[in-house]
């Protein structure tokens, strides 16, 4: 029997077995975006197959990025078709053909901004020692794109700031302090910019979502009783897809922050990077974490 999740116009169809990967493909996906032709891209980490490529059917159709990447964190596309992926342990954001040919590094690698956080800590819990904000990068979890093509990168794990970059990958300016006020970060983790040109931010351990302008201001923050947002999908009605990674949900929300549906089970537990297709059908990646089979989830709109 098929298992429904959602409710009223926001039901799906979940498809836990849609992902058909090859069985010398070991898939542990951290992050999933749609590109081209609705195929589905998943940031996988596993050092021989990074990127994995499905079509929207789960067939496998190709990998690319072998021994690039060191702990893959984000994979979203550009406007122009062009693949961008943060590697968070790298320090780096990378510029891709969909094909896999790298064009442009944003970062140096290895290199991490003074932040309180010592540089041999990687682990998911470094955002706790974080002392005051720092420069690019440190950690980094997420970038996105503005229609005059400035970038807003969102550095969480090591940091605690938000960086914007002109089109030409200057760094412009930086805002964001560890801490729970308003305008304060607990781990950046997940950013999109919206149809009205506002920064959404996913404030993830203080469990809310921050919204600013592009200079920086400090607009609206939705508290929606959301458990550890993580990261965004908004679709072309405007309709906010929200993977919650600490409580194992996925939120539907207006752009003023209404809840329009809302669903979550332990087969949803660690949530984390959250896409949709042409035809309205949601992908979901589990990275994880409490044991959870790695898997990318399909969701089909019924």
């Amino acid at each position: 029997m098929d298992t429904i999740v959602g409710s009223g116009k926001y039901r799906y169809r979940v498809r836990e077995d849609w992902a058909h990967a090859p069985a010398h493909v070991d898939m542990k996906p951290a992050a999933v975006t749609v590109g081209p032709g609705d195929r589905v891209y998943c940031f996988n980490r596993v050092p021989e197959h990074p990127v994995v490529v499905f079509d929207r059917d789960g067939n496998f159709r190709s990998s690319w990025g072998a021994g690039m990447f060191r702990f893959p964190h984000a994979i979203r596309f550009d406007s122009q078709g062009f693949a961008w992926l943060t590697d968070e342990h790298h320090q780096v954001f990378q510029k891709f053909t969909a094909d896999g040919t790298l064009l442009q590094t944003i970062g140096e690698k290895g290199r991490r901004s003074d932040t309180g956080v010592p540089d041999d800590d990687f682990s998911s819990a470094a955002w706790k020692k974080v002392t005051h904000g720092g420069g690019p990068f440190n950690l980094p979890t997420d970038i996105c794109f503005a229609p005059d093509g400035c970038m807003f990168m969102s550095d969480g794990y090591g940091n605690a700031r938000v960086h914007k970059f002109s089109p030409d990958a200057r760094h412009m300016f930086s805002w964001g302090e560890p801490g729970t006020a308003p305008g304060q970060f607990n781990l950046p983790h997940g950013v999109w910019i919206d149809r009205r040109g506002r920064l959404l931010v996913a404030d993830r351990e203080n469990d809310r979502v921050q919204i600013f302008d592009q200079d920086g201001s400090l607009l609206d923050i939705w508290r929606t009783e959301l458990i550890g947002p993580a990261f965004f999908y908004v679709d072309d009605e405007d309709v906010v897809y929200i993977a919650e990674h600490n409580g194992g949900m996925v939120s539907i929300l207006t752009l003023d922050g209404e809840r329009l549906a809302r669903w979550g089970d332990p087969i949803h537990r660690s949530c984390h990077g959250i896409w949709g297709d042409s035809r309205g059908d949601i992908y979901v990646v589990q990275p994880g974490t409490w044991g959870r089979v790695r898997k990318v989830v399909k969701f089909e709109r019924v």
